[in-house]
């Protein structure tokens, strides 16, 4: 018997013993019955190619269940807010990420600016506007309103780029886009949420800039200098930084939902599809944007992922920063899963139909 079968079946089982303990309202079981679900269906994707991206996603759908049956496990270790954690994790998570940059990534931005400039101004005109209307159409909550908005209103994700390759899009255009929506947040993302967000909650600008600076660009920058005077001489931490960034954003993401549970009882659903039409539409909105501009298929590809995929993480440590962790944090905590499950699954189509060759690349220089 195959060992993806051996897990589909181990599943399987966990499932119908699921529904039977909610049916018979044990719910103290539940929440590790399901665990096991999710755990089992990861470990059965990881045997396929095409469903090997979509693992990670259901191990932190896995985590999280637990935060949401037991959530006082994951607030506090005796008098220690575990919420104490993020900020810490995200500043690693932003180091791992300039661990991978070189000045080659910022030369781009002079070989290919028109790209570039294109994804960065999508990216930043998209996803801002339609985090505002779907949260004025749905009348939530403010404080939860405005976590829609600031998804929105951040830079492009790390998850992008693999993304990107998968789907045969541009890498060295997404790399770029992410890099530079990354080092103008600390100026944007403080902006657009004083203009878009300033009317659910109070905004301070330069509190927020503060923040992302801390949170994202000193880390990035360190990161970068790490590549170029320690790069490849501990190899043990290179192959460490990608497996200690998942584990960062997993305890993140398990954090805020514990936090925000008894809101995600009241909201989640509502949520959950507020947050779908918040990325899906940036992906079609972005993908338009560059085929209206003529680009070739593998940029519009590319513009596309680095208009929907957001970084929710910095998203939920901005949340916290604001004292708003339980509330505004919340649809970034949405956000992180969706975008990885549905990103999976239009890069793994794209990677099915791959682009025309074209010689001619859209995003050269101007």
């Amino acid at each position: 018997m195959k060992r993806s079968t051996v897990y589909y079946l181990a599943a399987t089982v966990c499932l119908i013993i699921y529904m039977v303990l909610a049916l018979l309202q044990q719910h103290q079981w539940g929440g590790w019955i399901l665990l096991l679900f999710f755990l089992n269906l990861a470990l059965a994707f990881r045997q396929h190619a095409l469903l090997k991206g979509l693992s990670f996603t259901l191990m932190v759908i896995a985590v999280v269940s637990l935060a949401m049956y037991y959530p006082w496990h994951f607030k506090t270790i005796g008098s220690f807010k575990l919420s104490g954690l993020i900020i810490p994790l995200l500043q690693i998570i932003m180091f791992g990420m300039g661990t991978e940059l070189s000045l080659k990534d910022f030369a781009n931005v002079i070989r290919m600016p028109k790209g570039i400039i294109v994804g960065v101004v999508c990216h930043y005109m998209i996803m801002p506007l339609i985090g505002f209307a779907l949260a004025s159409l749905f009348k939530f909550p403010n404080e939860i309103a405005a976590g829609i908005i600031l998804v929105g209103c951040c830079p492009s994700g790390l998850a992008s780029n693999v993304m990107c390759y998968l789907a045969k899009g541009n890498l060295a255009l997404s790399v770029s886009v992410t890099t530079i929506s990354t080092v103008v947040a600390p100026f944007l993302t403080p902006l657009l949420m004083q203009l878009l967000g300033g009317s659910f909650v109070n905004i301070n600008f330069w509190d927020m800039a503060w923040d992302i600076t801390k949170i994202v660009i000193i880390p990035i920058t360190a990161g970068l200098a790490f590549h170029y005077l320690v790069h490849g001489k501990f190899k043990w931490l290179d192959r460490a930084m990608p497996l200690l960034s998942m584990a960062g954003i997993a305890i993140i993401l398990v954090i805020i939902t514990a936090a925000g549970r008894d809101n995600l009882l009241q909201v989640g659903a509502l949520l959950l599809v507020a947050t779908i039409f918040h990325n899906v539409l940036g992906y079609c909105m972005g993908y338009w944007s560059g085929r209206l501009l003529r680009f070739h298929e593998r940029d519009c590809r590319t513009i596309a992922l680095e208009v929907g995929m957001q970084n929710a993480g910095l998203a939920s440590g901005l949340a916290l920063t604001m004292g708003k962790m339980a509330t505004a944090g919340l649809a970034p905590a949405i956000f992180g899963p969706v975008m990885n499950i549905t990103g999976s699954s239009l890069a793994s189509w794209w990677h099915n139909h791959p682009p025309e060759k074209n010689t001619q690349q859209s995003s050269s220089p101007l």
